[in-house]
Formats: C-alpha cells, structure tokens, sequence
C-alpha cells in the first residue's frame, strides 16, 4: 500500500528511511507548537483584554493547521514537506495588524489571513503561481538554496546561544562555555561525524543525543534552567496534558472588515510575504531534494501550492496566522525523505503533540540547532552550480544567498536578487533574455519598498 501511495523505490527510498527524515523535519519545527501560541496570545507583552488570543485554542489550531497542511502535501504532491503557522508571519500578525494603531483586532487579522488564502487558492488554480515559480532562473534558484542554507545555520547558531545580539548587531557569545552552548557544539561535531560516516537517520540522531546529554547535565546539576534567560528544563514535567478547547478561536472572523481599504493592504501585506516565502522555500528544498528538472522548473508544483493555499485558508479557520511550508523540511530531506510518506510521520507526530505536547516541548533549541547547522551545510552545496566568472548572473546570486541571513528573511533574499538580475541583464544588453514575468516581478518588489 505505501509503495502504492508513495512510489518508494521510484524514488530511491524505504519506510525506515521515510520515518527518520519525518522525524528529523518534526522535531527541528517541533518549537512552533509553542511559539506560535504565546506569539498571537501576546506572552509577556501585557496586551489588553480583547487584544490577545486564547493560548489554549490556538495551540490546538497550530496544531491542526499543521496536520491539514502537511497531509496535503503529502497526498497532493508526494513532498516530504512539511507544513505549519509560519514564524515571521506570526509576527507580522501580532505586532503589524494586532498591536498597530489602525483599529484592527485579531478577527480582523484573522479575517485578512483567511481572504489571503482564498487568493492564493484562485491563483493556483489559474495557474499564476506556478508561473512565477518557473520565471525565476535556474541560478537564482540555486542562489535561493544555498542562502536558505545560511539563513537556517544562522537560526542554529542562534538556536545554541553561539551568536547573540551585540554591539556589531550579532557577535559570538562571551560565555562559550555555558552548558548550553558546549551541548551545542558537542552536537555539531557528532552529526558531522555521523555525516561523513554516512549514517542513516544522523541528523535525528545527533538531535536525540544532544537532547539525552541535556537531559543528563540537567540531572546531574550542570545545566541549570534559567526561564529569564531562555533557558527552560529538558526533561518533560509530564508525558501528557488535556487538550484545550479551540472554540475561543475557531472560525472568529470579522468580514465588516472588508470595508476598510487599510484592510486591504494588510490582505496584500500577507500575500506578497508569504507569497516569496513558500516559492523560497519550495525552490531550495527541492533543489536539495532534486525535485528540480534542467530547466528549474517543480513537477507538481501546482499541487504543492495548492497544499499550501489549502492549508493557509483552514488554518485562518481553526484560528491560527498563515500557514506555510516549513524551510524545516531540509532537515528530512538531508536524512534522505524523499516522499509524502515523510511527511505524514511528520503530521503523525504532530497530532501526538496534541495530548503528549510536554514531552515535545521539552526539546530545547539547542539539541535542533546541530540539525540545522548541518543542513545549512547540505543546501550550500548549491552554490558549485553557479557561475560565478559571470557577473551577470553572479552578484544576483550572491546578493540573494547573502540578503536572507542578514535580513532574517526568505523572501527579501529573493527580492535582492531578482531586482539585482533583472536590472543587471537589461542594462548590459540581455534584455531580451529576462522573463518577461520577471520584469512584473521586479516592478512590484520595488512598489512594496516604496509604499510599505
């Protein structure tokens, strides 16, 4: 049946191999679980009674929003990847609709979320985003995968307290010796080690290692949770705890809302972001995956969007901010998933979450970290394809890979390089060889930074 479903030896690959990749995609994106509810509950920002989210029901609809999305995915397209309410994208709900001073609540935002995936659905259907996927050209793209390499290694090395904030804006950590960070790198080199001897499933199992040494530092007294300082205990308080009810926000949407134009921008807002950041990540996980044919283009594409716009929509249902395709997803991918059969061990193990959610939460961002450098190293591989003698095709690039580190964000890496590539080409004489969507596209990336 599961080779019926998923075409395993098709695609080079076996259940046991499919079940560590889910499990090493689940827990590098297991944080969303909590993250994402004590963002749109407002945790520790004092927000006013009618402002904040009910925590309980959005942990449940992050939850089910990831399980919906995910399952599509892998039904739909056969991609180990993996879905969930998008870090970024939650903050922009928050802070930019929730907290601004515009009169919008959270059923409003809520509402502007859910019109956004209506869109996308159309546009996937007509096709329109598929052909924005294939407008961009095969360097970029290679571009695309080696800058989200960076960008998730960065997230790692904060992750494991190696950079933090300074006076240079990120420098390295003073205390290089604090439990966290000597696990951190300990994990490092183990799954580097793991790597090089080619074991299956070694980016799992450098995280479960890290975890169980954090689980022993603590015991023994070395570790110390600091919860002011991030730093929170690894071993679970309990293995399960009831599920809250999502009826606070389930389906609470305000459509008077649709009346104010400043409701629209917040609806293009949405859009245009989560827009480059799924084509970013579809693009750099498949690259790595070797989804990609000789002329860039995604078999299934189309399906893959869909799963997206889908989940995007129930998701502003259940009560959750934008779902999305999790960069993540690189994780498994760099343990050999190749298939949707990935993806729904991933969804199996969200839906655990539900009742089992303290074990999971207990994975502290310093065991994934490894996870996350390590894979970084994977999707730089990318970067060998790119000619870099050709500086028409060679600084797009590397404005790409090096804009979506530095401004934490897939999808201002894209902005950068498309704007650098079509202007570069069309000054030089290779006009004619730009896509002429990439014009369009260009044209609007430059009207969002001159109207937002």
């Amino acid at each position: 049946m599961l080779e019926t479903l998923f075409k395993l030896k098709e695609n080079k690959t076996n259940v046991r191999t499919e079940i560590f990749a889910g499990f090493a995609t689940f827990m590098t994106m297991a944080y969303i679980i909590v993250v994402n509810p004590n963002m749109l509950a407002g945790v520790g920002l004092g927000l006013p009674d009618g402002l904040a989210m009910d925590w309980g029901g959005v942990f449940v609809a992050t939850i089910l929003a990831a399980i919906i999305g995910t399952v599509l995915m892998a039904l739909l397209a056969n991609y180990p990847f993996a879905l969930a309410p998008g870090m970024g994208l939650n903050a922009f709900f928050i802070f930019s609709v929730v907290l601004a001073d515009n009169g919008f609540g959270w059923k409003a935002a809520l509402t502007a979320v859910f019109i956004e995936g209506i869109i996308f659905i159309i546009l996937t259907f007509v096709n329109v985003r598929e052909a924005l996927f294939n407008a961009i050209p095969l360097t970029l793209k290679y571009a695309v995968s080696a800058g989200i390499g960076l960008f998730i290694a960065f997230i790692g090395f904060q992750g494991a307290g190696i950079v933090v904030d300074g006076a240079t804006l990120v420098t390295v950590t003073s205390n290089m010796t604090q439990p966290s960070v000597v696990l951190a790198l300990i994990g490092i080199i183990v799954t580097s080690i793991l790597v090089v001897k080619k074991v299956k499933g070694s980016i799992l199992i450098g995280i479960v290692l890290t975890w169980g040494l954090a689980i022993l530092a603590e015991l023994i007294g070395w570790y110390e949770p600091i919860p002011e300082a991030g730093l929170f205990s690894v071993i679970p308080g309990s293995i399960m705890q009831p599920i809250p009810s999502i009826s606070p926000v389930f389906m609470k949407f305000e459509f008077g809302a649709l009346a104010n134009f400043d409701f629209w921008v917040i609806v293009f807002a949405f859009l245009f972001v989560d827009l480059f950041d799924t084509l970013g990540t579809l693009i750099g996980v498949s690259e790595k995956a070797g989804y990609l044919d000789s002329e860039g283009k995604l078999p299934k594409a189309k399906q893959a969007l869909l799963a997206d716009a889908v989940a995007t929509t129930a998701g502003a249902c259940l009560g959750t901010s934008t779902t999305t395709t999790y960069v993540e997803s690189a994780a498994g991918v760099a343990d050999g998933g190749r298939t949707g059969l990935t993806a729904i061990v991933v969804a199996i193990l969200f839906a655990l979450a539900l009742p089992f959610s303290p074990i999971f939460m207990a994975i502290p961002a310093f065991a994934t970290a490894p996870a996350l450098i390590v894979v970084g190293f994977y999707m730089m591989g990318s970067v060998t394809k790119i000619d870099f003698s050709d500086a028409r095709v060679g600084v797009p690039a590397f404005l790409t890979m090096l804009a979506m580190p530095i401004t934490y964000s897939i999808s201002e890496g894209i902005a950068f390089g498309v704007i650098s590539y079509t202007i570069i080409n069309a000054a030089t004489g290779k006009a004619k060889e730009v896509h002429p969507i990439m014009y369009a596209i260009t044209a609007a990336f430059i009207l969002k930074y001159i109207l937002m």
